[in-house]
């Protein structure tokens, strides 16, 4: 839960709301609630936003909100073909002393997202759980790869489902092949590997199988920064709704998380995402469906 300022070929967006837990939280209320919130902020997060994510059924009981700092604070400005971006200022503010508590109220939860944020706090919060969850997913980046590998490593042993794109696929195993890639890391602990592709769409692996789907062709894309977030909270909402983690389950998970997805990036920050009604979504997800079927003559 953050502020971020937004350069796009589109546009800026001097500081809105941003955060993974943030786009996260609001695509995963679509589908499922109570959305149990784990965060830190500082003095100057919007009490409105906060108010906006209780009327989505989002709970912030996990939430800490410190008096006298300044909330993380992220600057970034996209190239051209919006895949890649430069990042011009991170000040960490509150979350240089974050220490992640699940309270009591929280034990129940079957499915965790760790969202992508040091590996030594995603295992304090896994080692809080006193009973295993249905599925535990994590995302990360490259960051953490390149300075705390050996945590990283730690927590990959404790979840089924790791959340990555390409590139960072190819750093954690130094393998080309996101085939070979997919094989080494899931040798490292996690049943399930979901690779995102930005606008290439994502690719979802188990022991066994491997399932594509694509990412929804837009004229516009204004704001990819909370793209990778919304397709995390639209994949464990839907999987929280149905209650299963099977491999065909998770391949309709990613289409509506990839639905999700390609709403959030209309729009600097959150903005769609508050707007979209659920028959929205159910129509893009019907477009998606339309977008991948074909017969054959055989």
């Amino acid at each position: 839960m953050a502020f971020d300022a937004v350069e796009t070929p589109f546009g800026k967006a001097n500081k809105i709301v941003g955060g993974s837990a943030t786009y996260a939280a609001y695509a995963a209320s679509f589908f499922t609630k109570p959305v149990q919130q784990i965060s830190i902020i500082g003095y100057d997060f919007p009490q409105e936003e906060l108010s906006a994510m209780a009327k989505r059924g989002i709970v912030l009981d996990g939430v800490e909100r410190v008096k006298n700092k300044k909330s993380f604070f992220w600057k970034g400005r996209y190239h051209e073909d919006m895949n890649s971006r430069d990042t011009l200022v991170t000040d960490l503010n509150v979350l240089e002393d974050f220490n992640p508590i699940v309270p009591d109220s929280y034990q129940d939860a079957n499915f965790v997202m760790l969202g992508n944020l040091m590996p030594k706090l995603q295992l304090r919060v896994i080692e809080q759980l006193r009973k295993k969850p249905k599925l535990i997913v994590m995302d990360t980046m490259n960051f953490w790869m390149e300075t705390a590998m050996p945590d990283l490593k730690k927590v990959l042993q404790k979840v089924d489902l790791l959340l990555v794109n390409d590139a960072e696929a190819r750093e954690l195993t130094h393998q080309f092949s996101l085939v070979k890639a997919a094989k080494e890391i899931m040798k490292m602990g996690p049943k399930y590997l979901i690779i995102k592709k930005g606008e290439h769409g994502a690719l979802l692996f188990n022991k066994h199988k491997v399932f594509f789907a694509p990412a929804f062709p837009l004229e516009d894309v204004f704001d990819p920064t909370g793209a990778g977030d919304t397709f995390a909270g639209g994949f464990m909402g839907y999987l929280a709704k149905t209650n299963s983690v099977s491999f065909e389950n998770m391949k309709k998970a990613i289409i509506v998380g990839s639905a999700m997805a390609s709403f959030c990036v209309e729009k600097f920050g959150n903005t769609k995402l508050k707007e979209i009604s659920r028959a929205d979504l159910n129509k893009r997800i019907r477009l998606f469906r339309e977008l991948t079927q074909f017969e054959t003559a055989f």
